[in-house]
């Protein structure tokens, strides 16, 4: 809940470039000491967020309240925040003690109060003998201490940070990782960290924000955002997840890969349709029949260091990861079961494509700005309509030749069987589609629709 502890407070923050709307309606309230990461894929927004708490944007629309004030009209220099960027931005020219103390000069600190201040946060980051150093001769992780000193020097009230780590090598950026979740204890300030690294995101922070194409998706600790993912894209985005069509039979009931287990989720109705996620380490094996709740052939398995990964293939067609910590070899039929505990039901955010329409004549149907055939027997022109699509109904399309629209595959979701993919209409909108054929994010598409599978329903008014 909001309240004293709260030093950041967003309300109603939006963004554009031109008609291009990047953030959308962001709500998110920080509180002091907080660890906090916005987590998400390139473009997702995140980046442009932090750079709005800095003041290096002005918002489209709404505020940034720090401690109560709204700080969205303040320039960046005058906020109590300090930001670490990706690449360093170190002055080349100075040595690690001025690059670290050149805030505190332009401030016209004392220069035995520069000296005891910087000897103080060059210790804190492990940086004490390096003070008459040239920059360019550190490490790239010398170099971030650098630029984490410096940021720290001026006693931000938060110390933002736009992917610090992202240029090191992995063995340095996994101990740079320690170090921060150190120096953040000791200091005991809010940090706000910006990252696609999911599991950079699960070791170091207290809250993780997960963002994508601009909108907030799941806020919650670690813990909650990896065993209780709000959606799909959450699930498959945070660690490696089995991702399937489910059945809600009641309470307690659900049925996936054509069986049926007890689970632990209650209020989803009964015979609802729902996504149900299973992490690859939560299903087991067993050599007990009492036990089995399902059979599959091993199909490969692959060492990865800690464990072994193998896809196996369902008595029932499915494919699903599992990781286990002993191989089983390919080829061999295997005797499975998950707890209840481990079954994660999810309510499906759309059952099919839905678009409000209007009926432009005879045989014709206008949605996603586009005109389509379509049976609208039963309406006249004119009429405000729903247009329904199932996504297997949905034909992409190599080519533009016989398109009714293009698009660029932006997400990609497989659900043991098939593939969900979501398509980013060129002017504007999205199209889920259910397909088996194989498709990779970023490949533009040609997007068919037949008018046998538009189906037209009343458009229900506001009070319906």
């Amino acid at each position: 809940m909001r309240g004293k502890d709260t030093i950041i407070n967003i309300e109603g923050l939006s963004q554009s470039y031109g008609d291009k709307q990047v953030l959308h309606d962001i709500n998110l309230y920080v509180r002091r000491g907080e660890f906090v990461t916005l987590l998400g894929p390139s473009g997702c927004g995140k980046t442009t967020l932090l750079r709005l708490i800095a003041g290096f944007l002005q918002p489209t629309e709404g505020r940034i309240l720090l401690e109560g004030r709204d700080i969205s009209g303040i320039p960046p220099y005058r906020r109590p925040l300090n930001t670490v960027f990706q690449r360093y931005a170190l002055f080349p020219h100075l040595d690690v003690y001025d690059n670290v103390a050149f805030g505190l000069k332009l401030q016209k600190v004392p220069e035995d109060e520069i000296e005891k201040r910087v000897k103080r946060v060059l210790k804190l980051v492990s940086m004490s003998d390096y003070e008459d150093r040239d920059v360019n001769s550190l490490s790239g992780g010398q170099q971030q201490r650098v630029a984490i000193a410096r940021a720290l020097i001026n006693q931000p009230r938060v110390l933002l940070l736009d992917e610090p780590l992202a240029a090191l090598d992995l063995k340095m950026r996994k101990d740079m990782q320690i170090e921060l979740k150190e120096m953040h204890k000791k200091l005991g300030i809010t940090f706000i960290y910006v990252t696609h690294d999911q599991e950079e995101a699960l070791t170091l922070s207290d809250t993780i924000v997960v963002m994508n194409e601009g909108i907030i998706q799941q806020i919650g600790t670690p813990i909650d955002i990896y065993n209780e993912p709000v959606n799909a894209f959450v699930a498959d985005f945070i660690g490696d997840s089995n991702i399937l069509n489910g059945k809600m039979f009641r309470d307690r009931r659900v049925a996936f890969i054509k069986h049926e287990f007890d689970c632990v989720d209650e209020g989803f109705g009964e015979n609802v349709s729902v996504d149900v996620v299973v992490r690859p380490e939560d299903i087991y094996f067993t050599t007990d029949p009492a036990k089995c709740q399902f059979t599959a052939k091993v199909n490969s398995c692959t060492f990865k260091g800690v464990h072994y990964e193998m896809w196996v293939d369902t008595d029932t067609g499915y494919e699903l990861m599992i990781q286990d910590y002993d191989p089983y070899p390919v080829g061999s039929e295997v005797m499975l079961y998950i707890d209840p505990d481990d079954i994660q039901v999810m309510k499906k955010e759309r059952r099919f494509n839905s678009y409000d329409a209007r009926v432009t004549g005879e045989g014709k149907v206008m949605f996603l700005d586009t005109e389509f055939a379509c049976h609208t027997e039963g309406f006249n022109i004119g009429d405000q309509v729903r247009a329904d699509i199932r996504f297997e109904r949905v034909d992409l399309l190599d080519h533009e030749e016989g398109a009714d629209l293009t698009g660029n595959v932006v997400f990609i979701l497989y659900k043991g069987d098939h593939y969900h993919l979501t398509v980013k209409i060129a002017g504007g909108g999205h199209i889920w589609v259910d397909t088996h054929d194989i498709w990779d994010k970023g490949d533009f598409v040609g997007i068919r629709i037949l008018p046998e599978d538009i189906k037209l329903s009343k458009a229900l008014s506001g009070d319906e």
